[in-house]
């Protein structure tokens, strides 16, 4: 497995691939997460991030623009930022009490959590914006894998909808996605 610092380096570089590809007028269009559009998966990343940040370390990331401005800006002052926390190794190494899910050095922590959402919302935005919706299949195995197990809490969470039903014979990406609440 590679570690954090790498890991969101190649996430984030596909979804800063996938921000910088939408077409100026596709910002509005309607996002697979309901009630959302285009422009809402970026400002999901960016809002709820930064204040997890702040309330679990007392980090605070550089503020970008407004993503009703400039949505692009906004995610690319916040992806560097976070590598920039990642390729610092003191930073990411030392360990916070982190809302929800405990005591762990903070690379940990952004890789388990923020990462893996950078991941999935790649998904919602390049099926808004009618960009390549692929995702990495070794990334999205590994990822189903660790959801499985913690199905009841992750729907508890609020933060999945409730599971789509798939062929068995699914792809993997297929899968995760219906596993998330999805409509692959």
């Amino acid at each position: 497995m590679s570690n954090p610092a790498d890991e969101h380096r190649r996430i984030a570089g596909a979804f800063t691939a996938t921000v910088e590809g939408v077409a100026p007028e596709a910002w509005d269009q309607p996002a697979p997460v309901e009630g959302w559009v285009a422009r809402d998966v970026v400002r999901h990343l960016v809002e709820w991030f930064p204040a997890f940040l702040q309330g679990g370390t007392g980090i605070t990331l550089p503020a970008g623009p407004s993503v009703d401005d400039d949505p692009v800006g906004a995610w690319r002052t916040q992806t560097d930022s976070v590598q920039a926390l990642l390729d610092d190794t003191a930073t990411v190494k030392r360990e916070h009490d982190l809302p929800h899910i405990g005591r762990m050095p903070l690379g940990q922590a952004i890789d388990m959590i923020y990462t893996g959402d950078v991941f999935l919302h790649r998904w919602d935005l390049a099926r808004a914006t009618g960009q390549d919706e692929t995702l990495d299949p070794h990334k999205c195995a590994a990822m189903l894998e660790g959801m499985l197990s913690m199905d009841e809490v992750l729907r508890q969470s609020g933060q999945y909808g409730p599971r789509v039903h798939v062929p068995d014979d699914a792809d993997v990406q297929t899968q995760l996605l219906a596993f998330i609440g999805r409509t692959p």
